[in-house]
């Protein structure tokens, strides 16, 4: 984990815990969290769904108070960051507004706060000044999800919370995105943001963390997690041959067989190419490292924990807890 002090750090959770519900039927949706995001960093949050990432998510925006520990963001709490206009969000829900146009919402949105980026800058920097003086509720679903994140910038907060922010655009939309959102980022701004599209945290984030029953499971670069968490696939042809005993070569944890070619995932597949080989079973073999998905698949198992000895795992034990 990044190791900043709390007067340096955008965001500082502390033991936090939430918990909702009745006695004897409550759920601990956020058990205990520990995490510092340094000004400046472009953090993932990940996790499934029902892992805990909106109910912290409501904490960081003082939407919810936490019931044990703390919450700090930009050395205030929640509120009074986000009152001072320090921290801008970009959240799933929401309708468009009808006959009020681009620029005219993001003018009004901006003029709420103390010192709001230029409405030019903000649509610039989201992408949507050609459609700026269009109609919202005319506008394409990723469109309007652009303009969510230009109503995010107006007040030129120093942190932006983003969830699942690109859910409603294509391919080309989703890359406009993240040209945008480096740019914000590369300004000194403190990004954090959830998504199911593994590929965008590993491409876009500096920091990754992985969410899961309430607690931090993963903390680290895409490559650490990967490294770590994940398991290198080997391939092979099986040319007809039986799969009797690929589950108890060295290193290999599962087995998969599509037609005629078998999957192994393997956490020494140096070991298991080395045995494929005296077994004579290497027609068309493959070995590729683990991807971001493996890993996450990995870490999010049931019953699964980080791999000891690994910094992972210093800094994010697991529990069984069920959460929301």
């Amino acid at each position: 984990m990044t190791q900043t002090r709390d007067d340096e750090a955008a965001v500082v959770f502390t033991g936090a815990v939430k918990t909702f519900g009745r006695a004897g039927r409550s759920v601990r949706a956020v058990d205990g969290i520990d995490v510092r995001i340094g000004r400046g960093e472009t953090v993932a949050l990940l996790g499934r769904n029902g892992a805990g990432k909106s109910s912290t998510i409501s904490l960081l925006l003082g939407l919810n108070e936490p019931d044990e520990g703390s919450v700090r963001v930009l050395g205030r709490s929640p509120e009074q960051a986000v009152r001072a206009g320090l921290v801008g969000a970009m959240l799933q829900e929401g309708k468009p507004i009808p006959k009020v146009t681009v620029r005219e919402l993001v003018s009004f949105v901006a003029s709420t706060y103390p010192r709001p980026l230029p409405v030019a800058e903000a649509l610039v920097l989201a992408g949507v000044s050609e459609y700026a003086d269009r109609r919202i509720d005319k506008l394409s679903g990723g469109q309007t999800q652009r303009v969510r994140f230009a109503v995010a910038l107006a007040g030129n907060p120093e942190l932006i919370v983003l969830d699942e922010p690109t859910a409603a655009l294509d391919v080309e939309g989703r890359r406009a995105f993240w040209d945008s959102m480096r740019a914000y980022a590369r300004r000194g701004n403190t990004v954090l943001f959830s998504t199911h599209y593994l590929e965008e945290a590993d491409e876009n984030a500096d920091r990754i963390v992985v969410i899961d029953r309430g607690r931090i499971v993963a903390d680290g670069s895409g490559e650490a997690i990967k490294d770590a968490a994940g398991h290198s696939q080997v391939s092979f042809d099986l040319a007809g041959r039986s799969t009797e005993g690929l589950d108890r070569l060295p290193g290999v944890v599962t087995v998969e067989v599509t037609g005629d070619r078998a999957l192994l995932r393997t956490d020494d597949s140096d070991a298991t190419v080395v045995e494929l080989a005296r077994l004579d079973m290497v027609r068309g073999l493959q070995v590729s490292r683990a991807t971001l998905e493996t890993a996450f698949l990995a870490l999010t198992a049931p019953g699964a924990t980080a791999p000891r000895g690994t910094a992972l795992a210093k800094t994010a034990p697991s529990t069984e807890k069920e959460t929301v």
